[in-house]
C-alpha cells in the first residue's frame, strides 16, 4: 500500500493506472476509521482494479464553533486498517496542500443543502462539495463510494456529479451499525458512558415510526411527534436538532408518507451531534 501526501504524486499515480487500462475506486474519509468505513472499502475493492482512500479532516466543512480541532485522529491505526482491507493508496494531505492561501473557488448545490444538516451547519456542504470535487479532479475515479448515514451528503454529491458531468459513478452503501443499533460514527467516542448506553433510542425511534407507517399512518406531523415523544421518554437528555420527512432525492419536505420518504434526524447528546435516517416504504 502506498501513502502519499503530495497532490502531484497522487495525480501521477492515478494517471499511470489509467494508462495501464486499470479502473480506480475512491472512498473519501476524514479518518479515525471504524467498521463502517471498512465496509465501504470492502465494497469498493470489488468495483475497480485499484482502490484509493483519502484521509483528510477537511477544514472548510467545519463551522467556527464546531469540532475541527478536537476531531479524532489516528493516522497510524488508520493505515493499518486500510492495508488490511486491500487499499492500494492512501492520500493523506495537509490542509495547506489542499487549499492554497489564495484559494477562491467553491462548489455548492444550494437547493439540496438548505434543509436538514445544511440549516444548522451553513457552509458545510459547500466545503464537502469543494473537497470532493478536488479529489475527483486529482484521482479521476471511475466510482466513488459513500455511506448512507450522511444521506443528504450523498444526494448532494450525486447531484453535483451529474450536473457537472464529472463522469464518476456514485455508490451509496447502507448504514453500518453497532450491535445495539447505534449508527457508527467517529464522533461516538465523545459520548459519555451514560450517553452511549442510551443513544440506541434514536434508532429505536426510527423503527417505531417505520412500524406506524406500515400500520397505515401517513401523516408526517403525527409521525414526527411520535419520534419526538419517544426520545423525550427514552432519551430525555437529548436535544433534537431536526426530525424531518423529505423526498429521498430532492430532499424537499413531505407532509404525507404516501410514497418512499426519508426520515432524517439529528440529535445532540451533550456536545455530540448524532445523525441517522430511515427510508420509509409505503
Amino acid at each position: 500500500m502506498n501513502l502519499l501526501a503530495d497532490l502531484a504524486d497522487l495525480r501521477q499515480q492515478c494517471q499511470t493506472w489509467r494508462a495501464q487500462g486499470l479502473t480506480v475506486a475512491l472512498v473519501p474519509t476524514m479518518g479515525f476509521l471504524h467498521a463502517g468505513h471498512l465496509s465501504l472499502f470492502d465494497h469498493a475493492r470489488g468495483l475497480a482494479d485499484r482502490l484509493v482512500v483519502s484521509i483528510f479532516v477537511n477544514p472548510t466543512q467545519f463551522g467556527p464553533n464546531e469540532d475541527l480541532d478536537r476531531y479524532p485522529r489516528d493516522l497510524p491505526r488508520d493505515l493499518e486498517l486500510a492495508r488490511a482491507h486491500g487499499v492500494d493508496l492512501v492520500f493523506a494531505p495537509e490542509a495547506g496542500a489542499m487549499y492554497a492561501p489564495d484559494h477562491a473557488t467553491w462548489v455548492d448545490v444550494p437547493e439540496l443543502g438548505r434543509g436538514l444538516c445544511g440549516a444548522s451547519r451553513p457552509g458545510h456542504f459547500r466545503g464537502v462539495c469543494t473537497v470532493v470535487a478536488k479529489l475527483f479532479g486529482l484521482v479521476r475515479p471511475d466510482v466513488a463510494v459513500f455511506g448512507e448515514k450522511d444521506w443528504q451528503q450523498l444526494a448532494i454529491l450525486g447531484r453535483m456529479t451529474r450536473d457537472l458531468e464529472l463522469g464518476v459513478t456514485i455508490v451509496g452503501r447502507p448504514i453500518f451499525r453497532e450491535p445495539d443499533g447505534l449508527a457508527m460514527s467517529s464522533r461516538n467516542v465523545y459520548l459519555t458512558p451514560d450517553e452511549r448506553a442510551s443513544a440506541p433510542a434514536i434508532r429505536q425511534g426510527l423503527l417505531l415510526v417505520q412500524q406506524a407507517v406500515r400500520g397505515g399512518e401517513v401523516d408526517a406531523a403525527k409521525l414526527g411527534l411520535m419520534f419526538r415523544s419517544h426520545l423525550a421518554e427514552k432519551l430525555p437528555m437529548a436535544r433534537v436538532d431536526y426530525a424531518d420527512f423529505v423526498h429521498p432525492e430532492a430532499l424537499t419536505p413531505v407532509a404525507r408518507v404516501d410514497a418512499p420518504t426519508l426520515l432524517a434526524v439529528a440529535v445532540f447528546l451533550g456536545s455530540v451531534r448524532l445523525i441517522d435516517n430511515i427510508l420509509l416504504e409505503v
